[in-house]
């Protein structure tokens, strides 16, 4: 019998240490995989401190079961230690996330963000150097710094762009992105070299270009296991609570990957920065700035989402967290979109600085003012400008050259005149860019656009002024317009024209210059405009009517007989 119970004995120390390798094991493999930083101040941490300890509880529920009555009192003694500690674990979180929340602390969250009024005069740029209005979105850029890589067959086969980062380079505002590894195998191929340089695409010029690093980059986002730039800085600062790592250049053209440092007001409070790391991807040295230390040519500490998120703490909490919730007198909101773009890019004095309409927190289409904030300092101005919101400037571009169904960009915020203005490029549904738009903020029936940036401040200008009318202002392009109109009405001009039958979705009559066009959308999505009085055949011609036209590609007419 002691014999039995000798066996029994080892038996379940056996199994014991076993899930005590086994939780080691998955333990380690989740700090590995996840880099969560060694602070009660990371959720991550909390997460892992609430969970170890229940799930020894159900294991020692699960011995006990499998033993038998032979040790029950060892799995109950265990059970109430395990017991014990996963709830006053869980009670300290919730206990803490309580007291350091925004319902107990609404003074504190309230003055995260200083915000300092501003006038427009003295934050928000002037138009009058047209090649420091950076107006491409990163969609955009994508597609240019896609088709650079494309024709580098060296490059392509290897090696995809990863995330771009908006910086001012050589003093002019630039798109920048870093060569990633495109999956495990091209990483274990390449890994000795590095991913050989960077994409820069310059949202003035429209244009984009490779750069070659005099050094390949080691330590990247893409890269696997050691090389991996998240762990090779969670294994040099494992207690340290970092994110929001974009790509960024010196102004002598060197890459470097820089993180932000955040803290909490609290162990379980609100987030704020600290600092930054910056990371040479080519040797791994890390160096570690405080937040009034950090190099000039460092554009993005304070991610933008982050001042977005700190400011709605303060404008809506100032005045008590009830008030927000039920009164909410003088709360307001940086404004939003659909698609989750809800700020834009300024560059100023050799910074990036955010910008963001304000809004009521009912969600209205105007804005009472801007927020404005500096990328690098956490610097915040509120410049009080009551108009339209971005979205809605965005929906009076496009409507006011709907014929061609170009999209918006989230718009850039400049003076014209001391007229505060957005200005956006309209793309077609390829993405390319095809016009300009002005929209003044304050009366955003009062819009301009043309094929050039240029020309389309020129109009902006003489519409502000009273010198042109809103229609001579949103006339698409002059030369393009003007040409498309008088071969239509002659009939004489050397493009394809191909027969063609469409099912017709919408038709649509449009005054243009004091002429009347009938646009048709078709149900593949097309778009085809013709003179009315040269297309008469159209009226009546409704949704869902098949109808033969021949076009060259966007205007239309009937055939003959």
């Amino acid at each position: 019998m002691r014999k039995e119970k000798e066996n029994d004995a080892a038996f379940q120390a056996v199994r014991i240490g076993l899930f005590a390798v086994i939780d080691i094991v998955l333990l380690y493999l989740y700090f590995y995989s996840s880099c969560t930083a060694l602070t009660l101040s990371s959720h991550g941490m909390q997460s892992v401190l609430v969970g170890v300890p229940v799930i020894c509880l159900l294991e020692t529920a699960f011995l006990h079961y499998v033993a038998g009555d032979g040790y029950e009192r060892l799995a109950k003694r265990c059970m109430l230690v395990f017991g014990a500690a996963a709830l006053a674990m869980v009670l300290l979180v919730a206990v803490g996330d309580l007291v350091q929340s925004p319902l107990m602390r609404a003074r504190s969250y309230a003055s995260l963000l200083p915000v300092t009024d501003s006038d427009a005069d003295s934050t928000i740029p002037t138009a009058d150097g047209t090649d420091a209005i950076a107006l491409m979105d990163t969609a955009s850029a994508a597609k240019l710094g896609d088709r650079e890589i494309g024709s580098l067959s060296d490059v392509v086969s290897q090696y995809d762009v990863g995330a771009y980062t908006q910086i001012n380079y050589q003093g002019r505002p630039v798109k920048a992105a870093p060569l990633e590894y495109s999956g495990f195998w091209k990483w274990s191929q390449n890994r000795k070299s590095g991913t050989p340089g960077y994409v820069l695409v310059d949202p003035v010029t429209m244009q984009a270009s490779y750069v070659k690093a005099d050094k390949g980059m080691r330590y990247t986002p893409s890269a696997w296991f050691g090389d991996n730039l998240t762990r090779h800085i969670h294994e040099k600062y494992p207690s340290m609570l970092f994110g929001n790592t974009h790509f960024e250049l010196d102004e002598d053209g060197t890459p470097y990957f820089v993180s932000t440092v955040f803290r909490r007001k609290g162990t379980f409070g609100a987030l704020t920065v600290k600092g930054c790391l910056v990371t040479d991807p080519c040797t791994g040295d890390i160096t570690c700035y405080s937040a009034g230390s950090v190099p000039e040519w460092v554009d993005v500490v304070y991610p933008g989402d982050l001042l977005c998120w700190q400011y709605n703490y303060s404008a809506q909490l100032a005045g008590g967290f009830w008030n927000s919730q039920f009164g909410q007198k003088g709360c307001r909101k940086t404004t939003e979109l659909e698609n989750g773009a809800d700020y834009g890019y300024i560059a100023k004095n050799g910074d990036i600085w955010i910008y963001t309409g304000v809004t009521s927190v009912n969600s209205d289409s105007s804005n009472l003012g801007f927020l404005v904030a500096n990328e690098r300092t956490g610097e915040a101005r509120y410049v009080s400008c009551a108009g339209a919101d971005e979205a809605s400037a965005m929906n009076s571009a496009e409507g006011e050259v709907q014929q061609y169904g170009y999209t918006a960009s989230f718009p850039s915020l400049i003076r014209v005149g001391n007229v505060p203005t957005y200005i956006m490029v309209l793309k077609d549904r390829s993405g390319l860019v095809k016009m300009y738009a002005c929209v003044n903020v304050s009366q955003y029936n009062q819009v301009a656009a043309a094929s050039t940036q240029a020309e389309c401040l020129s109009r902006y200008k003489k519409l502000i002024a009273g010198e042109i009318s809103s229609g001579d202002a949103v006339s698409a392009s002059d030369a393009s317009s003007e040409s498309d109109t008088s071969s239509v009405e002659s009939g004489t001009d050397s493009a394809a024209w191909e027969t063609k039958t469409i099912t017709v979705q919408a038709a649509e009559p449009i005054d243009k210059n004091g002429n009347t066009y009938l646009y048709v959308l078709d149900t593949d999505g097309n778009i085809y405009y013709a003179k009315y009085t040269d297309v008469l055949g159209m009226m009546g011609v409704g949704s869902g009517s098949t109808v033969t036209i021949e076009t060259d590609g966007s205007r239309f007419r009937l055939p003959e007989g």
